[in-house]
């Protein structure tokens, strides 16, 4: 019993380092669009996100429940298994954090759960038509939902406004991204900060601390909040300079078309409890933007490596995640111990490689390309 009660905290550290993870990764999300454009400034931007995000995550408990109760099956899974998952979704967020890329911690999540699972508990485990309805249907049509929403938002915005000086719509515009802006924080604190809830939920059933179908608790409900806040204002500058810069270059009345459109959609899954991705919405919120304002120029290259990475962030922390399940499992408590220190040194190499090339709230703007140096740069930098 003491083994599990050990096991069972390290698991809820575990996944709040997710949840922090999570919080930093897709700060973009909500806030690239108003620092793009200069609505907000970097650092407001970031702290109003973190407050939001905690305020968002007492909101609603829909999508915590789909976690702990939905896609897998609560009475097969182990403390151990949450454990193997959690660690392949952390290490796809630093990956893809590293290079730039805004892919999905939800699905990493997803996927390093799901691999867990198959490989603790066998295919019966997981229950893959409830993966299918309230996972990989949402992630095929949130994006394009959103795209058309913004695109439609952004059109009729430029039209409306076609006689107005420019000055003053811009001006206008940038006030209102400010309140957009924030509902997409408070949105994704609904939406995301449930998921580590989930995830500790199910922890606390699989260890028989709470009744099977239970909601969370509520120091649960705050410690996932406080850590997804905490993540989102120490601020992810990698991928908020891709979202900011590298899709578009985005002008006022698009930030705010975008960011409605995500507020709509994010809201709306919550209230649903669709796990869906809240950078996929985000993301297809700004192509549809940029979409939307004649002659805007739309980057497609570095929408494909986007794309690309949606797909394969599922299968791969699904991979991750079922040899940690492996180790785990034939391993016992040493197996645990190797996976753990094994992630932490890969964590620790990743966050080095970032300190190369660093990105901060000094030079978000400067330009939508992030590149990992081979030499540190002369003058020393703080990474986000």
């Amino acid at each position: 019993m003491d083994h599990i009660t050990f096991l069972v905290a390290v698991v809820i550290v575990t996944a709040l380092a997710f949840d922090f993870t999570n919080g930093f990764h897709d700060t973009a999300n909500a806030m690239a669009t108003s620092i793009a454009t200069g609505a907000l400034k970097p650092r407001t931007a970031v702290l109003i996100g973190g407050v939001l995000n905690i305020v968002g995550a007492f909101l609603s408990t829909e999508v915590a429940k789909t976690i702990s109760g939905g896609i897998v099956d609560d009475t097969l899974v182990t403390p151990g298994m949450i454990f193997a998952g959690l660690v392949g979704a952390i290490l796809w967020n630093l990956l893809t954090w590293l290079v730039g890329l805004p892919s999905s911690s939800s699905h990493a999540l997803f996927g390093g759960l799901i691999g867990a699972v198959w490989v603790g508990a066998g295919a019966e485990g997981v229950h893959f038509t409830k993966v299918v309805e309230k996972v990989l249907i949402p992630a095929l049509a949130s994006p394009l939902v959103a795209g058309v929403a913004a695109l439609i938002a952004t059109y009729l915005a430029y039209r409306l406004t076609a006689r107005a000086r420019k000055d003053s719509v811009t001006k206008g515009f940038r006030a209102g991204q400010i309140a957009s802006a924030s509902l997409v924080s408070l949105a994704h604190g609904t939406n995301d900060a449930q998921k580590t809830m989930g995830i500790i939920t199910l922890t606390l059933i699989s260890a028989g601390a709470l009744g099977h179908d239970a909601g969370p608790p509520v120091w649960v409900i705050a410690s996932a909040g406080l850590a997804i806040g905490l993540g989102t204002y120490l601020g992810g500058w990698r991928i908020i300079r891709t979202m900011g810069k590298g899709l578009t270059e985005i002008q006022s009345p698009q930030g705010f078309a975008a960011e409605s459109a995500s507020t709509a959609v994010i809201l709306t899954s919550a209230h649903l409890g669709f796990a869906l991705s809240t950078t996929q919405v985000a993301s297809g919120s700004i192509l549809g933007a940029g979409l939307g304002r004649r002659l805007a120029e739309v980057r497609w290259g570095v929408a494909g490596r986007m794309v690309m990475a949606w797909l394969i962030t599922l299968p791969a922390a699904a991979l991750v995640g079922g040899v940690s399940a492996g180790a785990v499992r034939y391993g016992g408590t040493f197996g645990t111990v190797v996976v753990a220190l094994v992630a932490a040194a890969v964590a620790a190499g990743i966050v080095l490689a970032a300190r190369r090339n660093p990105v901060s709230a000094h030079n978000v703007n400067d330009t939508h390309e992030v590149s990992i140096r081979s030499t540190p740069p002369t003058a020393v930098g703080t990474a986000a």
